[in-house]
């Protein structure tokens, strides 16, 4: 199987080949300089054994091993970032983008990484996710699931590990639901994109919207995302008063929104999620982190109440490009 790139919009040059030249090189032709990625930076797919998938051209001498199990890595600086790619190719190299953007906005190269997509995991994810409207015959059925999508979760963790990278990430919010079992025996670091979220609000020192009241930060997610419940727990483990959704938002606002979403009703959609958004502010919530990438998209950037909103994935590229820089220093 293979992706067409073309039709993402891409502002960079993409490497979907399982190779890297060790030595940099010059490209003759750029879209957008401060967008482009690092030749020591490539997109891999796999299927679902964690193996690449076979490419038609036949192996030169910096092909690497198809081998999950290879002792040869893609990749060999001590900075390489792995990324598990999530519900949709669109989700996750919307990720890349933002590595890009943060780790090159002072004018530094793009910190190196290993993106391994698998179409087959991306389906289980957004079966999982719409599941939230239980469709399943018994809780052992359930059960099953969970354990598929581990499974599949902790071979790409795997072949990121083989593959050179120093340490792993998962940009994607549904993913996260089984992010203990998938880093459990990890031997890199594996940063929690709640976790980069939590941190971030703690360092900003907000102060409560009203006087003597605790710090409240809001959830904005999937029905999938707030059962799960990492968000909730990484903030209270912080020290802040987590607000999401009451029943009657959710059940008037937050669902219909999703399945206008579906339906390309993108206007019933965005005002749909504006309530959803004001329902929480006014419950005296500093910011919202708003865990929906396809939730997020509907505002346009320049929208107010968007600037009331936190991204986890842009908290997460931040903390990934921190701990990148952090690391290189010692190559």
């Amino acid at each position: 199987m293979t992706i067409s790139f073309n039709s993402l919009n891409l502002n960079y040059p993409v490497h979907t080949f399982g190779y890297t030249n060790k030595y940099r090189s010059r490209y003759t032709t750029r879209t957008n300089p401060s967008l482009a990625i690092h030749p020591s930076s490539i997109l891999v797919q796999t299927n679902e054994s964690g193996n690449l998938i076979n490419s038609n051209k036949s192996p030169g001498p910096n092909t690497a091993s198809t081998s999950s199990n290879s002792s040869c890595s893609l990749l060999e600086q001590s900075n390489t970032v792995g990324i598990i790619g999530g519900v949709s190719i669109n989700s996750s190299l919307n990720f890349v983008k933002k590595l890009v953007h943060w780790s090159t906005k002072d004018g530094e190269d793009c910190v190196p990484f290993v993106l391994c997509f698998d179409p087959m995991l991306s389906k289980e994810l957004l079966s999982h996710e719409r599941s939230s409207f239980p469709s399943f015959a018994s809780k052992n059925e359930c059960l099953q699931v969970d354990h598929t999508v581990t499974e599949h979760l902790r071979r790409k963790r795997l072949f990121l590990e083989n593959s050179g990278a120093l340490s792993v990430v998962m940009p994607c919010h549904v993913s996260h639901s089984w992010h203990d079992e998938v880093s459990r025996g990890c031997s890199v670091p594996f940063l929690h994109m709640g976790e980069c979220v939590a941190r971030e609000l703690k360092e900003a020192k907000l102060r409560p919207l009203e006087a003597g009241s605790p710090l409240r930060i809001g959830v904005l997610a999937t029905d999938a995302t707030l059962v799960a419940g990492f968000y909730q727990e990484k903030l209270q483990n912080e020290g802040f008063e987590v607000v999401q959704p009451d029943k009657a938002t959710m059940e008037h606002a937050v669902l219909p929104a999703i399945e206008a979403l579906n339906r390309r009703d993108m206007e019933g959609a965005r005002n749909l999620l504006r309530i959803a958004l004001q329902v929480l502010l006014v419950r005296a919530v500093n910011t919202v982190v708003l865990a929906s990438d396809d939730l997020r998209e509907l505002l346009p950037q320049d929208d107010p109440l968007l600037k009331k909103c936190v991204d986890p994935m842009d908290a997460l590229a931040r903390s990934t490009v921190k701990w990148a820089r952090s690391a290189g220093k010692g190559m």
